[in-house]
């Protein structure tokens, strides 16, 4: 196993202009942001105008949360992808959210061209799915998608995204379930997958009320995914958020669960260029196995 940096700078309509103070600044489109981030915990001169004349900002409270500020920014607006042809719908919601993760369009690039050169029909199921991003960029590349989410409104949401994507009609069959509990029904079917793709939270709730806490849930769920691989699996991709979830632990539990199938796997961050300076921003880290 080897640590990469995997790093999402394909984006036209999306950079990350500068961070610093615990705050990023990002051009959505033709819209400026700032948003809190963690991991910035330098202190450098904000220079950028867009620190200045931003179009919305999200203020973290000292009791957990926060709240948007907004200057002329719309309720909804849409940026594309223009490798894939992928058309997403933006609006700021909880907790400094605009329904898309733009780092994650390193691992868009790769399943794409994985599902691509495969040369035969893949079956794709997305776990967490969220508002859609991976199970179009499986879908645009002509595979087959099953999108898992507990989330109604997440899914409502990645569904008006296929739509504005071209992909209405592609084969996705959009589930909001509980993703343990539909894994185990998949187990119990006998339905398998040549790939699998998960974006876990570090603590959720199912639809009805399901508690999830990613540390003691996310082994026993790779467990359950291992048991609806088809016997020469395409690909297997794990997120994290999570801080004690690094590359390297995410490689070790993919090894852990995958050692009867023959491929290699690989793990490490991702990251966005910031265009001020020509850095890289960590943002996650993924761990992703090939078959061979």
């Amino acid at each position: 196993m080897v640590i990469f940096m995997w790093i999402a700078d394909n984006w036209i309509d999306y950079e990350v202009i500068d961070c610093s103070g615990g705050e990023k600044l990002e051009r959505w489109g033709d819209y400026v942001l700032v948003r809190p981030d963690p991991q910035v915990i330098w202190h450098t001169p904000k220079n950028a105008p867009g620190w200045r004349r931003k179009n919305g900002h999200y203020h973290r409270s000292a009791k957990g949360g926060g709240e948007w500020e907004f200057f002329d920014l719309p309720k909804q607006w849409s940026i594309a992808y223009q490798p894939l042809g992928l058309t997403f719908h933006l609006k700021p919601f909880s907790f400094k959210h605009t329904g898309l993760f733009p780092e994650q369009a390193a691992n868009w690039d790769w399943m794409s061209q994985k599902i691509r050169e495969a040369g035969r029909p893949i079956k794709v199921l997305n776990l967490f799915a969220y508002t859609g991003g991976a199970t179009l960029a499986a879908a645009s590349a002509g595979a087959s998608v099953t999108h898992v989410d507990a989330s109604k409104g997440m899914v409502a949401w990645a569904k008006e995204n296929a739509v504005s994507s071209g992909l209405g009609d592609a084969p996705i069959r959009w589930l909001v379930d509980d993703c343990v509990k539909f894994v185990e029904r998949e187990i119990r079917r006998g339905n398998q997958y040549d790939a699998i793709i998960m974006d876990p939270p570090s603590y959720g709730r199912g639809p009805k009320g399901e508690i999830w806490k990613i540390e003691d849930a996310i082994f026993p769920l790779l467990q359950l995914c291992a048991q609806i691989l088809t016997p020469q699996p395409l690909f297997f991709l794990i997120n994290s958020y999570t801080t004690g979830l690094q590359p390297a632990v995410l490689g070790y539990m993919l090894h852990t669960i995958l050692r009867p199938y023959d491929g290699n796997i690989d793990a490490g961050e991702i990251g966005l260029p910031v265009s001020s300076n020509g850095l890289v921003l960590p943002c996650g880290a993924s761990g992703r196995f090939v078959g061979k």
